[in-house]
């Protein structure tokens, strides 16, 4: 059987054509939009979870076409680019078998660059804190210099085919220790006869030695004389990455993390659970991640999100060791996060008891899961969650664990008769409370264990004044709440979705790929705001850092990410780093253009 397959936006609609070379007899059209979908006309719909659909279809003759519209069940939902079209498609069968569709073109496609003036200044992204520039260059591609730091950035440049770094033939570089230089931070001499690097600790060593491969590519083995005194901004350099909507290979893990490392980003943010998936395969509660690791057809979670008739996996006990392995080499520290109590369809389809058998509520997630919220008042719960939360924070060595609580639905636990005698006994009058209630309760198991809890930004709701526990929160929807947390004493990740979700669309162009909840993301965006916003720098000593995000919603196949990051990952970097917020958007755009030789080097799919 042929099929052939096509989508286009019309009128905030999607107009869709099936055709086959042999006859079809009712068909059922199963696929994911990025929300609930409706039958407009030519289908019915029969079945639908969150995003996933199934339309009945017609008999389709051999040889013919069949036409039908379908369009988001929310009015509101813009279908803003070729992101919003089915993916995932597939045909069910009379006899139960399934065809897959053809693919839609996916991933962004980039046009002709824009328009960038040269960098008149050091071609390195981040900036560094100080640059003296000399008379004169130094011709080098390698550096004769021995260190475990320079080994360690000689292996990164030989991975992503940046050359070798280390060479016995290669310009003079001496190792200098200071003491009284920062950690992470370093002193780079350059003159025409090798370079003088002088740091604290390896970490600063490191950098330095980033900072000499970076300068090779950008100019081309001709590097610039002069004097880099530099350190970061803030300790917590980030990026995010969901691997629960799609399951990313370990190798586009430590290719990532190798990215990250060059732009000296020294966090990696885990996110292997959530409505979707639970994929760490543990020990305490095995179920959860085998029942839960692949979805699609027949199985728990349909094929929501391009999940299509297979797709998944997870990730063993190794894949972690050698992921911890390989970000401890770059100086980067792997932060592990489950999700709860929302965001847990996929543990509610694995895990039976974990709701409240009387609860006749109808709380629907804004992505359209019915019952994807745990219940505090079900011992279950703590039965599952207290050794889930030890066991994979035993596995990761920065000893914080990331336990979610975003995006609780408006109607959660509203016909829980457990949880109204539970509001009752502990004086708890809304679904923020019980929720501030349940996060407290798991913060204090933690920091008992000598953990420390991380959660989104809504954790510090409830009138016990939310999760505590000297938690780090990360704010999300904007930088207000994060104000307001770290108001009340929390540490606060600024990371608003305005400016460093890049799983939004680079543009507006309905020819263009990603979300558009929070509006659309030029690269100049990601540089066009502070981490301590004016009129609040009394928060500056809690705001910790700086995070990049990456949901991966309408994301099929792990080379997507690429463009969708890159190059606005340089943004990230320059405002994690960058003490003197340095570089406006114009000089973004201008560096972005010296940083395309390091990226087509590295083999990393850019957005020009």
């Amino acid at each position: 059987m042929n099929l052939t397959f096509d989508a286009k936006i019309i009128d905030n609609q999607i107009d869709c054509i099936i055709g086959s070379d042999v006859a079809v007899k009712a068909p059922v059209f199963c696929f994911s939009l990025m929300a609930a979908a409706r039958a407009v006309s030519g289908c019915t719909l029969i079945r639908a979870v969150a995003g996933y659909a199934e339309m009945q279809l017609p008999d389709i003759a051999a040889g013919q076409t069949h036409s039908f519209r379908i369009a988001h069940a929310d009015p509101g939902y813009r279908v803003a680019n070729r992101a919003w079209l089915p993916l995932g498609g597939y045909l069910r069968l009379r006899d139960g078998r399934t065809q897959a569709l053809p693919v839609l073109p996916q991933g962004v496609i980039s046009g002709a660059p824009r328009a960038a003036l040269a960098f008149d200044g050091l071609r390195l992204i981040p900036q560094p804190t100080t640059w003296a520039p000399a008379e004169g260059v130094l011709k080098a591609t390698t550096f004769a210099g021995h260190s475990k730091a320079l080994e360690h950035v000689a292996a990164l440049s030989a991975r992503c085919n940046l050359g070798p770094f280390l060479s016995a033939q290669g310009a003079n570089l001496t190792l200098k220790h200071d003491p009284t230089i920062v950690p992470e931070g370093y002193i780079l001499h350059i003159d025409s006869t090798g370079a003088t690097l002088t740091a604290s600790d390896p970490a600063g060593q490191f950098h330095g030695g980033i900072t000499l491969l970076n300068l090779i590519v950008t100019y081309d083995g001709a590097l610039p004389c002069g004097t880099i005194t530099d350190a970061p901004r803030f300790g917590w350099r980030g990026q995010h990455l969901d691997c629960a909507r799609h399951f990313f290979e370990t190798g586009t893990l430590h290719r990532l993390l190798d990215l990250m490392a060059l732009l000296k980003l020294n966090r990696f943010h885990w996110h292997f659970a959530d409505d979707e998936a639970f994929r760490l395969q543990v020990d305490c509660a095995p179920a959860l991640w085998q029942k839960t690791q692949f979805r699609g057809e027949g199985l728990p979670v349909p094929g929501v999100f391009g999940g299509g008739i297979h797709a998944g996996g997870s990730y063993t006990k190794a894949d972690v060791a050698a992921l911890l392995a390989h970000a401890k080499a770059l100086h980067i520290e792997v932060l592990p996060e489950i999700e709860v109590p929302a965001h847990a369809y996929a543990i509610n389809s694995a895990i039976m008891g974990l709701r409240d058998p009387g609860d006749n509520g109808s709380e629907v997630s804004v992505q359209g899961y019915p019952i994807n919220v745990i219940n505090p008042a079900v011992k279950a719960t703590w039965d599952l969650l207290e050794p889930l939360m030890a066991e994979v924070a035993s596995l990761f060595p920065i000893g914080i664990l990331h336990l979610g609580c975003d995006e609780l639905p408006p109607d959660a636990w509203g016909g829980s008769p457990l949880v109204t005698a539970l509001k009752a006994r502990e004086g708890l009058d809304t679904r923020d409370d019980v929720q501030g209630w349940m996060m407290e309760k798991l913060a204090r198991s933690l920091v008992a264990r000598g953990i420390r809890p991380a959660a989104w930004e809504e954790a510090a709701k409830g009138n016990n004044g939310g999760i505590g526990h000297n938690a780090l929160l990360f704010s999300w929807t904007g930088q207000g709440p994060g104000v307001a947390a770290a108001r009340a004493g929390y540490d606060v990740v600024m990371c608003p979705a305005q400016k460093v979700y890049f799983d939004l669309a680079h543009t507006d162009d309905p020819a263009d790929w990603g979300a558009r909840w929070a509006g659309f993301t030029p690269l100049e965006e990601t540089v066009n705001w502070d981490p301590v916003p004016k009129g609040a720098e009394d928060i500056a000593p809690r705001v910790i850092g700086i995070q990049g995000t990456f949901w991966g919603e309408f994301t099929t196949q792990d080379w997507q990410v690429e463009a969708m990051l890159a190059p606005r990952i340089l943004g990230l970097a320059t405002k994690a780093w960058d003490v003197h917020d340095s570089v406006d958007g114009p000089k973004l755009r201008a560096l972005a253009a010296a940083y395309g030789a390091v990226f087509d080097n590295i083999g990393w799919d850019w957005c020009k």
